[in-house]
């Protein structure tokens, strides 16, 4: 007898554009509903901060105990994934979605586990910000002057069943702050002068509005793409459009692959991510280059971008010809160090890519210096 297959459990994310916005208060109000309603509820993972109304929303919620992880003479706790797995609740609360699990866990990211859980059919609550976004990193760090280190890929995201925006006023935020219900008054004072300053948070609260009208839009065209009613003509489908964007070892590349991926996403696009060499692999590199180029490539497999390394001897022409028989319609590079654009004379790839595809449209991405108030 064939035991039936198990259903795929319901993601839920509670996104915010900084801490202390009532992500995780507004995840406890909906898992104390869930009890309330006979539904089967744990906490898989809730970190507190000190904040007593949070913390009295747990009050009567079945609480996962972490996982000890020892690494480096140090103990450390983590979501204890296997137990939440054995446990089989119809809910699980799963805080900091994009958290990386210490050195030595069974996986390297939260969201990791979360597959997991996802996957044996328990529906899971989660808390984000914003700017742990994969392909606004480099906006994220425009804005803020800080390097998000913790990211999740979009693709994770855009599977969610639902996404909840949270919000607050950058001046509210800013007084909870102030009267310490966010952190405890000598780690805010802190955040007051970095990453928690009004300009700051007015931006990053307009990046997640925007994000959150793309989440609508893309969610309305899939469901519009799912339902079509019996004897009903499709609705004529927009101009495909196909992204290519050209990695090299240059460090810029994870750049241009989080922009080219951020606007295929708008726009409904494929992707490729290519490199080109001689040999048609990476082996004839030399290690430090190799390494860096592999290092690209696994970034943008790792955004659900399909990669290929080519074979040729001259890129632009290889980039070119690959372009026109995939029909792609967008090719993305990085701005040449050369600072004349003779795309005729000019050895520099960049350049002469823009001389030959006349009839694709060239996207010169170039690395913006943060501007300092």
């Amino acid at each position: 007898m064939n035991m039936p297959e198990t259903q795929r459990g319901k993601l839920k994310i509670f996104m915010g554009y900084a801490a202390g916005v009532g992500k995780t208060y507004k995840m406890l109000e909906e898992a104390q509903q869930l009890k309330a309603a006979g539904v089967d509820v744990v906490v898989g993972y809730f970190e507190p901060h000190g904040r007593r109304e949070t913390i009295a929303k747990t009050e009567g919620l079945e609480i996962i105990p972490r996982q000890k992880v020892e690494y480096r003479g140090s103990v450390f706790e983590e979501m204890d994934t296997s137990a939440i797995l054995a446990r089989h609740p119809r809910t699980c609360l799963v805080d900091e979605f994009p958290h990386t699990n210490v050195p030595g866990s069974e996986r390297s990211k939260r969201w990791e586990d979360v597959e997991l859980l996802l996957a044996a059919g328990t529906d899971v609550l989660t808390t984000m910000n914003i700017q742990h976004l994969e392909s606004l990193n480099d906006q994220v760090w425009q804005i803020s002057g800080i390097r998000v280190r913790e990211t999740i890929p979009d693709w994770v995201v855009q599977q969610a069943d639902e996404v909840v925006m949270v919000d607050l006023t950058p001046r509210a935020l800013l007084h909870r702050l102030q009267r310490g219900v966010v952190y405890e008054r000598q780690k805010a004072n802190s955040a007051l002068k970095n990453f928690f300053r009004e300009s700051t948070l007015v931006a990053l609260r307009e990046m997640a509005l925007r994000q959150a009208a793309h989440e609508v839009e893309h969610r309305m065209m899939t469901d519009e793409r799912q339902f079509v009613p019996a004897g009903t003509a499709p609705a004529s489908p927009r101009k495909h459009h196909r992204i290519l964007v050209l990695v090299s070892p240059n460090p810029k590349s994870a750049m241009l692959i989080r922009r080219a991926k951020r606007v295929s996403d708008f726009i409904g696009a494929e992707c490729f991510a290519v490199a080109v060499e001689p040999s048609g692999d990476l082996s004839g590199l030399p290690q430090p280059e190799r390494e860096s180029l592999e290092q690209h490539l696994n970034f943008a497999r790792n955004l659900h971008i399909e990669t290929r390394v080519l074979e040729g001897d001259d890129v632009a022409s290889t980039v070119v010809d690959f372009g026109r028989r995939n029909q792609v319609t967008q090719i993305y590079l990085t701005r040449p160090a050369a600072r004349t654009w003779l795309p005729g004379l000019s050895r520099d790839p960049a350049q002469r890519i823009v001389g030959m595809a006349k009839d694709m449209q060239i996207v010169i991405v170039s690395d913006r210096e943060r501007v300092n108030e």
